[in-house]
């Protein structure tokens, strides 16, 4: 992680240093006074409901303030005109003395997935810095990039956004050697407009590339990527596509097996997790891996090794036998016709349990109406829905569809309907909290994926 003194500072984000002594060395970054680092660099940031300057005291252990105005406390503090922008700048100086190479990525759907896909890709060859969490916005990723240690091999930056503009900035900070777009899809329509719009912002991350050299990985089954690609001239292209066409190609076979072929090597190995869309971001990875110099040996057994993360497509099992999809922690509806997908591919009694989609602007109604069709098209027995705008939803699926204030409500009635031979989805937007319908049944993680296969040609 970061190590300076507070003129190093100062000189990195063309601040001006007050109230202390330059030499005065923090390590690491913090920007919550209620979660403390000692001995750190505090950054007070400002918004339009908060200010953390105004809760600076004078026992704070922090080494050094980063601040917009010379505060009352015994801290040298570093004063600049932006404390968000010289966050980002810092970061920015930070990842200019590391020899990482790095990996930026974005996208509507998939981009979290394929993140830890990559990271187990990279942890078979060296040493990887990736996003933890949902660090992935203007903060996020600075944080993320002042705690890389310097020796670090790869780093794989996620970057989300919810309105044109943020992810060149955090492009900008991050300098990536190798670029990626998942796909654009219906999320955020309310901070970016239209779909254009979506696709438009996603392709800001290609602006972090150096001028000549870089890698752009275009996701050749995106209705985007010629657009992507004319933006890419002056760099390398690295084209990865289910449908064939590209370097890295991917052949999937329902539910969960995929022909991986790089540049004509092949390997077949088995996801742990099901879907065409699981598989498409495997290619990603792979994609984005072999970007970086990584073998297709590798690259395979990494995939091979990987598991979900709670709350993206986590298959569990209820005491009753039931088969629960565990797809959580977000939603918007090009992702859930994804898990669609998977429910309507299992056998038995299929429930669709659905929160409201958030950042929808004025297209939530009819997409709400749109997705309750669309389960009942699916061939979905039932959809469970939670939040005022999934309520079109419920009343769109017809029979069995039914729609519940509360989460309580909806457990009670989910549980009723639990038994062998039934499975389930459960998906929504953060906003509406699904994991706590989860929460409150007796579940036990699958096995699945423990014994993947990787078998060459």
């Amino acid at each position: 992680m970061i190590r300076m003194t507070g003129q190093e500072l100062a000189d990195a984000v063309r601040g001006r240093l007050e109230n202390g002594d330059g030499e005065r060395v923090f390590e690491g970054v913090f920007t919550d006074t209620r979660q403390p680092l000692e001995g750190g660099l505090f950054v007070a940031l400002r918004g339009p409901r908060f200010d953390a300057h105004e809760h600076v005291a004078a026992d704070l252990p922090a080494a050094v303030l980063l601040v917009e105005r010379v505060l009352d406390v015994p801290h040298p503090q570093v004063v600049v005109a932006d404390t968000g922008e010289a966050l980002g700048r810092l970061a920015q100086h930070w990842r200019r003395r590391s020899r990482a190479r790095v990996i930026a990525l974005t996208g509507s759907n998939g981009k979290t997935t394929t993140k830890e896909m990559l990271r187990c890709i990279l942890e078979g060859v060296g040493s990887v810095h990736a996003t933890q969490g949902n660090l992935n916005n203007e903060i996020g990723v600075p944080l993320t990039l002042l705690a890389m240690p310097e020796d670090t091999d790869y780093a794989v930056i996620e970057m989300g956004a919810n309105h044109a503009g943020e992810i060149g900035r955090m492009a900008r900070w991050t300098e990536p050697m190798v670029a990626m777009i998942t796909n654009a899809g219906r999320a955020h329509l309310e901070g970016f407009g239209s779909l254009e719009g979506v696709a438009h912002a996603k392709a800001e991350i290609f602006s972090g590339l150096p001028s000549q050299g870089g890698t752009a990985v275009i996701n050749l089954d995106d209705p985007f990527a010629d657009y992507w690609l004319s933006l890419n001239e002056h760099h390398h292209c690295q084209r990865f596509s289910l449908e064939g066409g590209g370097e890295i190609e991917g052949v999937w076979q329902a539910p969960d097996r995929l022909r991986l072929t790089i540049l004509g090597a092949g390997r077949d190995l088995r996801l742990a997790s099901p879907g065409r869309h699981v598989a498409a971001n495997a290619i990603a990875a792979a994609a984005a891996a072999n970007a970086v110099g990584v073998a297709i040996d590798a690259i395979a057994n990494g995939l091979a090794g990987w598991t979900p993360v709670q709350g993206r497509l986590q298959e569990l099992w209820h005491v009753s036998g039931a088969r629960l999809w565990d797809d959580t922690y977000n939603a918007n509806p090009d992702s859930l016709r994804a898990g669609l997908e998977v429910l309507a591919a299992m056998p038995g009694r299929r429930i669709l349990v659905l929160g409201a989609m958030g950042e929808l602007g004025a297209e939530t109604p009819v997409l709400h109406r749109e997705t309750g069709a669309l389960a009942r098209a699916m061939g979905v027995d039932y959809c469970l829905a939670l939040g005022e705008a999934a309520r079109d939803s419920a009343e769109a699926f017809g029979e069995g569809g039914e729609w519940f204030a509360d989460h309580d409500a909806l457990r009670t009635r989910l549980e009723a309907l639990l038994e062998d031979e039934t499975t389930v989805l459960i998906k929504g937007s953060r906003s509406q909290h699904m994991e706590r319908i989860i929460e409150g049944l007796e579940t036990a993680p699958s096995a699945r994926g423990a014994a993947n296969a990787v078998r060459a040609d």
